[in-house]
């Protein structure tokens, strides 16, 4: 599983950095560097960038892991550079921004947008699995779900533009709902599609929401 994120245009970046004279740059040695958008190549290109605009850049580094506890004995060891930066700009998913933001206290620009969690296929390619919306339908449409595998993330499918198996939003794609239909015949549960899935409940878990695991 991956944080699957873009980098923000540099346009976007100078704009959110038009204040800030000087930058340091933290980027992420798992999900960024995977998807390449904040490993050590896309961190020196934006050092790079920022320089070619004007902007002084104190230092950089790769936190192995920046949602992770370690970044912040990481951090401390660049303490200087940090001190001498008017803003962090963080090149990883949102959550390493805000793990970063919880202590340090100047301000942290995000250079990335989170996409979604993924799953690797082929390599280099992944694939949103999973929305995280807290009503989990997994035990009754064979392990696909419909929200991430639909284009139309139907509840109920499938809808009436599937065409031999294949979405008509997408011709190349396989229509999920004709996965999850070959599937459950597969294991003999082809009953399940006759359940209706009520529309989702966007209240079951209030934003923001919070996990209490006892």
């Amino acid at each position: 599983m991956q944080s699957i994120t873009k980098q923000k245009t540099l346009e976007e970046i100078r704009r959110l950095l038009a204040a800030i004279d000087s930058v340091f740059i933290a980027g992420c040695g798992t999900c960024a560097t995977m998807t390449h958008t904040g490993g050590i190549e896309e961190v020196t290109a934006m050092k790079q960038s920022l320089e070619e605009i004007g902007k002084v850049v104190t230092g950089t580094i790769v936190i192995p892991i920046a949602c992770d506890d370690m970044s912040a004995e990481m951090m401390a060891g660049n303490k200087a550079a940090i001190d001498s930066a008017g803003a962090i700009l963080v090149m990883s998913c949102a959550m390493g921004v805000h793990r970063l933001s919880m202590y340090i206290g100047k301000p942290l620009i995000p250079a990335l947008d989170t996409l979604f969690i993924g799953l690797e296929g082929k390599f280099g390619e992944f694939h949103e699995v999973c929305a995280q919306c807290g009503q989990c339908i997994l035990g009754e449409t064979a392990a696909i779900c419909p929200i991430t595998a639909c284009h139309k993330s139907l509840l109920n499918g499938p809808c009436g533009g599937t065409d031999d198996g294949k979405c008509e939003v997408d011709k190349n794609k396989d229509c999920a709902w004709t996965l999850i239909y070959n599937k459950l015949s597969e294991q003999g549960r082809l009953e399940l599609m006759n359940k209706y899935q009520p529309p989702k409940n966007n209240q079951v878990v209030p934003l923001p929401r919070v996990a209490k695991i006892t």
